[in-house]
């Protein structure tokens, strides 16, 4: 597995960082997931029965994205933090997109939680990836649009590896190349908080649940934390 690193002056800028990285080996994307199938629906009648409802803007963990998200210049009310737009999306739909089982099982986590998710496929990073500052020459090819090549501005923070940008605006959205589909074997899924202090407990659960998602279909799952106390993980 690469390794995964927090750059020192992320960590500085946002020192109650805690990030969890559930990694699967062996992954099989193309039989039933009927565990992830019952998370999806009991989530959205939960929505429809009015007991439960996605974390907005004005929920304190959404809030703290949208304060980083202006700390690097960006707007979060027009790119918004990737949780902040599921759980949007879900309140206006009233239900969550099928991509595929792995996906499905990550956006169910983060919405259910409030926390930020996503996805790498491991066969397809090249080298170390690092959550770092953008220095604004990197490229990056957004998630279904293989054909685009967009630039973070500077002073963005961006997760990447050694070609590319495989997240921009932190988490606002993935990269084409490194998408997880049916057929990745071996993926690293990203749950994220601010708050460690306040939220950390949450981060925990969330990543126990995704792990138990994930483990019926696959050879091997690990979870491992990132923390500016800890801010490497991985060879």
């Amino acid at each position: 597995m690469p390794a995964f690193r927090i750059a020192p002056a992320v960590a500085d800028a946002f020192p109650d960082t805690l990030i969890a990285l559930v990694t699967a080996a062996g992954l099989r994307g193309r039989e039933p997931w009927p565990d992830t199938t019952a998370a999806l629906e009991d989530l959205e009648q939960q929505l429809a029965d009015g007991t439960w409802q996605p974390a907005d803007e004005t929920d304190p963990r959404i809030e703290a994205w949208h304060t980083a998200y202006r700390s690097f210049g960006t707007n979060p009310r027009r790119i918004r933090p990737s949780v902040d737009a599921l759980g949007r999306r879900m309140a206006k739909k009233g239900t969550l997109p099928r991509i595929n089982p792995a996906v499905d099982s990550y956006n169910a986590v983060s919405v259910r939680h409030g926390l930020p998710a996503g996805a790498f496929d491991l066969d397809q990073v090249t080298g170390d990836v690092e959550i770092r500052y953008a220095e604004g020459s990197e490229e990056f090819t957004p998630l279904g649009e293989p054909d685009t090549v967009e630039n973070p501005k500077p002073g963005e923070i961006i997760y990447a590896d050694t070609t590319g940008v495989l997240t921009r605006h932190w988490n606002h959205r993935d990269a084409h190349r490194t998408r997880v589909t049916e057929d990745s074997t071996h993926v690293a899924f990203v749950l994220e908080t601010l708050h460690a202090d306040r939220d950390g407990h949450l981060l925990k659960s969330a990543a126990d649940e995704l792990q138990s998602l994930l483990a019926p279909h696959a050879e091997q799952t690990a979870v491992h934390y990132l923390s500016p106390a800890q801010p490497h993980v991985g060879a």
